[in-house]
């Protein structure tokens, strides 16, 4: 028996969350979801929408639980990968996760904003196993783009060829 692909775990994870991230992801803007520079791939911010709804908006600690924030970090970094599928053709073509940020709009008392983004180096890890280890920064901010309670952008670096 062989072992799941990465996109068979992502979409795994994605049918858990009840969610799914089929088709295109599309962006609202002038500029590009993902842009390559020879093997590294930088991806903007994505937000946790799917289809065209941000399903969890609002401020943690406030209008948003931890487990709710955790959610949109998990559903954020499911976007990045599809982004990274459609660019790179399949998950496989990434070599190594090397950075991840993540936004957390909250309260000014709300300091668990590290534990919204281990919410998406866990399924990090679990699609990619060692290769989805990254550095990263978890910052709270007052605001984001659609009242998004969670943004998350990502560095990686995709195989040669």
């Amino acid at each position: 028996m062989t072992a799941p692909t990465r996109q068979a775990i992502a979409d795994q994870i994605a049918a858990e969350l009840g969610h799914s991230f089929e088709g295109e992801i599309r962006i609202g803007g002038h500029y590009a979801s993902a842009v390559r520079d020879g093997r590294i791939v930088y991806l903007s911010g994505q937000v946790p929408r799917v289809g065209s709804t941000v399903v969890v908006t609002g401020r943690v600690g406030e209008a948003v639980s931890l487990d709710q924030a955790r959610l949109a970090a998990q559903i954020c970094t499911l976007r990045a990968l599809a982004i990274l599928r459609q660019t790179l053709g399949s998950l496989d073509a990434v070599e190594k996760m090397l950075r991840v940020i993540v936004y957390t709009q909250s309260t000014p008392d709300f300091t668990q904003q590290s534990e919204v983004a281990d919410a998406a180096s866990d399924l990090l890890h679990r699609v990619f196993g060692e290769a989805g280890v990254h550095t990263r920064t978890s910052v709270g901010v007052y605001s984001l783009p659609k009242n998004a309670a969670v943004e998350l952008d990502m560095i990686v670096a995709a195989r040669e060829g």
